[in-house]
């Protein structure tokens, strides 16, 4: 089970300098962290997440495996996609197979990089790409209400039922507003989910500066927040061709050095995958012994059982129970064997939910 942000954009403004960065990045820490580039436009990026660092020490663990998050470099989009203009299929067949949306949008102006508006306006290109993701939703929507018709008037009451969500979903549509925008109640989510809406994908604003503001930000990233903020949507202010020169040196107290002169604390990479995993409502569980500390990723809401089936399938078929500790009591016993003493080690079955930070080992029976 993998999960993947597609970074979309309109062409020039620093969509495929993000990717490169990411990927460049990942590549170099591939001493330690797995990676893999699964084709020349995704990539798989470890996930930065300090507490495994902490666990693999306390448990004197011979190497750590972080958990990661897969990144896709899509077609950019012009205006008309929506009606195939540029690569407009291409672009949007790749949104529909991703999890969510990280938006890149220029905060820039540069002379030598042509816009393809002719003028920078974060706003105006954030809004262009919703409206194609609009238009192609409604498109596909208007075509598959009729059969929905045709199967209610049959006696279909499924059917009757995904009418009415989808008569709900154009409504908005026609008025403007993504489907992401509405309120789904929690027991008709299948139904939306297999809608496939472009525009009900959850998306996360990347206000891309240049190297002068990357620190404070400028006029145009604070309209990219304030726009993100007004729609219910989280959004992250790097630089991306600060990124490009970090992903080239090789040692990390030189990315640091490098960071500290720019007055930065840590990469603006960093910031975008930790957003992009906590737009996906993504939690990490952690397994820990002295050969590895290995970090895991699941969806939020969870059970033991799912959970355990994440490191192998015959864990989640044979499951008995969850030998569990929770993240600060296992740093504040000192490891394992200090929770256990302490009583701070808990036994939990199939219905449990895995909370974030949980230290687990599974009990199973083939």
């Amino acid at each position: 089970m993998g999960f993947s942000c597609g970074i979309v954009g309109l062409p020039n403004v620093g969509k495929s300098t993000l990717f490169n960065a990411l990927t460049a990045a990942a590549a170099a820490e591939a001493a330690n962290y797995p990676f893999c580039t699964i084709e020349p436009n995704i990539g798989r990026v470890a996930v930065p997440d300090k507490r495994l660092e902490v666990t693999a020490r306390l448990a004197k663990s011979a190497r750590i495996v972080p958990t990661q998050l897969e990144f896709v470099d899509i077609a950019g989009l012009v205006r008309g996609a929506a009606q195939g203009e540029g690569l407009g299929n291409q672009f949007l067949g790749h949104i529909r197979e991703v999890d969510a949306i990280a938006h890149v949008l220029r905060c820039f102006p540069d002379s030598e990089v042509v816009h393809v508006e002719g003028s920078v306006d974060p706003v105006r290109d954030a809004e262009t790409v919703e409206t194609e993701l609009m238009l192609a939703d409604l498109e596909s929507l208007e075509r598959r209400v009729s059969l929905m018709m045709k199967r209610a008037r049959g006696g279909d009451r499924e059917a009757k039922t995904q009418l009415d969500l989808a008569e709900t979903v154009l409504g908005a549509l026609r008025e403007g507003r993504p489907a992401r925008s509405l309120r789904i109640p929690h027991e008709q989510q299948g139904q939306m989910d297999a809608l496939q809406l472009l525009s009900g994908k959850p998306v996360l604003y990347i206000a891309n500066v240049d190297e002068t503001s990357a620190v404070t930000g400028n006029a145009e990233s604070t309209r990219v927040a304030e726009y993100a903020a007004a729609r219910g949507a989280s959004s992250v202010m790097i630089s991306a061709a600060i990124e490009a020169e970090l992903a080239q040196l090789d040692e990390a107290d030189e990315k640091q050095e490098f960071l500290a002169s720019l007055g930065l604390d840590e990469a603006g990479l960093a910031r975008v995958i930790r957003a992009g995993y906590t737009l996906l409502d993504l939690i990490t569980f952690f397994t820990v012994g002295p050969k590895e500390a290995h970090a895991w990723t699941v969806e939020r809401g969870t059970k033991a059982p799912q959970a355990a089936g994440r490191i192998h399938t015959d864990f989640e078929k044979g499951f008995i129970r969850a030998e569990t500790i929770a993240y600060e009591d296992f740093v504040s016993c000192g490891g394992e064997q200090g929770a256990k003493d302490a009583g701070r080690m808990r036994l939990e079955g199939a219905e449990y939910i895995v909370r974030d930070g949980d230290i687990m080992h599974f009990r199973f029976n083939l």
